[in-house]
């Protein structure tokens, strides 16, 4: 069974709809194996994506970010050289790569050093969006007030 009915999710959960929608569209494009890369996490809030890019110069790869996805993009140029190949082991074809990425995460630089494309990362929850405690007054007068507001003060 390759195929799932995502209809009930959609009448029984109210703002997944986005999550059902990425489900169907991961289901839709597998996601290639060219070129290989690995994914790292390197502190609590930062991430690097390396990829490998033999045969690739720093003018044939795009990187675009638009709103939460990540596009890598090599486009290999033709040199009009005839080349008859006994054995083809390094695969210098175009590739488009996407990575989804998680909200508030945000594309700090990339690098192209002996064939391996570094890409940084990094997750700026805005302050208004990080956990914040809340202290319990007591009395009918008391006001709610935030733990950081107080200690700012």
């Amino acid at each position: 069974m390759r195929t799932f009915d995502l209809a009930p999710l959609y009448r029984s959960a109210i703002g997944f709809d986005r999550l059902a929608q990425l489900l169907n569209e991961q289901r839709a494009d597998a996601q290639p194996s060219y070129p290989p890369y690995n994914i790292e996490l390197v502190s609590e809030d930062k991430y690097r994506i390396v990829m490998a890019l033999a045969g690739f110069s720093r003018e044939e790869i795009d990187i675009i970010t638009e709103r939460d996805s990540l596009h890598v993009t090599g486009r290999k140029q033709k040199d009009g050289v005839e080349r008859t190949f006994l054995h083809r082991g390094i695969a210098a074809r175009d590739f488009e790569q996407r990575f989804q990425l998680a909200n508030h995460v945000k594309v700090t630089g990339a690098t192209f050093e002996n064939g391996m494309l570094t890409i940084d990362l990094v997750r700026e929850v805005p302050e208004a969006l990080k956990p914040r405690k809340i202290e319990i007054g007591t009395g009918s007068g008391a006001t709610v007030s935030t733990l950081e507001q107080r200690q700012a003060a």
